[in-house]
């Protein structure tokens, strides 16, 4: 959202018309290891994902037959799944209360039905996990793993058959010699008519890992969340992908106004999305950001309002069924169990976009710079403060764990061209990965960090003000940092993110693609980078 201080912006009273009032990772462990996993750093992925796929479809489910006609013939069964073709030969997409699934949905197999690649990754194979476990109160059923080295033409099993439990169980499987391209096929194996549930399919390839493949490629069925549930769409803000109905947010004491609610499945479904699908799709002046994450294959959902952060438990929306976690100016405090839950789900391998805004010395006006704060719903916390309070107040360690430290400013730049250039390899992929090149950062009041290294040695800035030292620790306006075996991507404005759209009664701007003065339009390409980036998709 662009917002504007009369006493210190005629460059952009000039340029614009008028004035604005201030305004995910899916690998959940078995029930059993959930608890020991939160804080180990010694059980985190290291191999390269090449493929996953946990079979989220949105609202409605593309396979809701077994066996499609002609009856005992497969020719009916193929669904695209993030881009991909598969056969669900008996089988379908199930979201019932009997399913066993670590998000919304999970694949069921019936009879000897299985469930085939109809294309190959090219990276080879290494290892593969897959969860599974039996249908309601059916019986055991037994199913094995098989691949394919000559597209499909013959298969060979690889590791043991599974036995089913009533409980949802991670198997792994180890490939030797496959290094080129290959496929996968589950096949149910015995139980007759008992029914099982398949999800969570991950391929790990065939090179020495390191968490991500790099070389502009995009790994696709990554799981984003957007955060809805810190009244991101408080006052004239509207920091959703989508949202229908409405509810009462408090903003000021006293007072509230009427917004509209985010769902936790954007309708209508992502399914129908195409390449040429227009971000009006949605309803949200986050939308053009989900919509071109969907295009290239990912998920994404909203937490929505009244739902609380959670990891490792078994919340239909806890973070664990995630790889990033989007949270664009929130203007609550996190409560302490989910400074907890934002903690361990970054050091055990999730991804956290963290996007601030513009702040003041205090939250009670516009202080002896000019500055203005952001807190929309009138409690005392802008997002600057609220992601600061989660940096150095959270109980596992309070030293600024990500490496910087946000400052109390409002800054304006139009745009900043002060880009990194160094041969830093995570700050290359962001600035120029598989969207694109960011070249132009824009600010329209946000604010600044002072990076930290001394508390984490990977923090990096990405752009700087222009009258900053490149490289240096002070003004940057965005930046990354790993902690653990996760990830953490900060910029210090919302307004690049906002695409112009959403919630009629808020004041939106397009600072996503047509910023005025045009030309910054490498917001877009910095964005979907750093998220691809933070889910280890490039």
């Amino acid at each position: 959202m662009l917002k504007f201080n009369n006493s210190r912006l005629l460059f952009a009273a000039l340029a614009f018309a008028g004035t604005l009032a201030t305004g995910c990772k899916k690998d959940l462990a078995a029930p059993a290891q959930a608890a020991t996993d939160l804080n180990s750093a010694s059980k985190l992925k290291t191999e390269a994902v090449s493929l996953t796929q946990g079979f989220e479809v949105g609202s409605t489910s593309p396979k809701t037959a077994y066996d499609v006609s002609p009856t005992g013939s497969s020719s009916g069964d193929n669904v695209t799944l993030s881009g991909n073709s598969w056969n669900m030969y008996d089988a379908l997409i199930g979201n019932l209360a009997g399913d066993l699934k670590a998000g919304s949905w999970a694949a069921r197999i019936r009879n000897t039905g299985k469930i085939t690649m109809l294309f190959d990754v090219t990276t080879g194979i290494s290892t593969v996990t897959i969860k599974s476990g039996t249908y309601s109160s059916d019986a055991a059923s037994t199913w094995g793993l098989f691949y394919s080295v000559d597209g499909g033409t013959s298969y060979t099993q690889v590791g043991s058959t599974i036995t089913t439990t009533s409980t949802l169980t991670l198997s792994t499987f180890t490939f030797t010699g496959v290094t080129g391209t290959a496929r996968l096929e589950i096949r149910k194996l015995t139980g007759g008519t008992n029914r099982i549930d398949i999800d969570d399919i991950t391929i790990n390839d065939g090179g020495t890992g390191g968490g991500g493949t790099g070389g502009g490629t995009v790994l696709t069925g990554k799981k984003f969340l957007f955060d809805a549930s810190h009244l991101e769409n408080a006052g004239s803000a509207d920091w959703q992908i989508d949202a229908d109905g409405t509810e009462s947010v408090p903003i000021y004491t006293g007072g509230t106004t009427v917004e509209t609610k985010a769902q936790r499945i954007p309708t209508p479904s992502y399914t129908g999305i195409t390449s040429t699908t227009a971000e009006t799709y949605w309803k949200g002046a986050l939308s053009s950001w989900a919509i071109e994450l969907v295009k290239r294959g990912e998920l994404v959902e909203s937490l929505p309002s009244g739902t609380a952060i959670t990891y490792g438990t078994s919340a239909a929306q806890d973070l664990s069924n995630y790889d990033v976690f989007v949270v664009v100016e929130p203007n609550r405090l996190f409560t302490a169990a989910e400074k907890t839950a934002l903690i361990n789900f970054v050091a055990n391998g999730g991804g956290l976009f963290m996007i601030a805004d513009h702040t003041a010395a205090t939250t009670a006006g516009t202080d002896a710079n000019g500055y203005n704060p952001s807190d929309r719903d009138g409690d005392g916390y802008d997002s600057p403060r609220v992601w600061n309070d989660l940096m150095t107040n959270n109980g596992i360690n309070n030293s600024n764990l990500f490496g910087f430290n946000i400052n109390y400013v409002d800054i304006n730049e139009s745009p900043s061209t002060n880009v990194y250039t160094g041969t830093n390899a995570d700050a290359q992929k962001v600035l120029n990965g598989a969207a694109g090149t960011a070249s132009k950062l824009a600010f329209y009041d946000g604010s600044t960090a002072t990076l930290l290294p001394a508390n984490n040695s990977s923090v990096q800035g990405l752009f700087w003000r222009n009258s900053a030292t490149n490289g240096g620790t002070a003004n940057a306006m965005a930046l990354l940092a790993t902690y653990g075996s996760g990830r953490v991507v900060w910029i210090g404005d919302s307004s690049d993110a906002d695409d112009g759209t959403g919630d009629t009664n808020d004041s939106l701007f397009n600072g996503w693609s047509g910023d005025a003065p045009s030309g910054y339009t490498s917001h877009p390409a910095l964005h979907l980078n750093a998220s691809l980036w933070l889910a280890k998709a490039q």
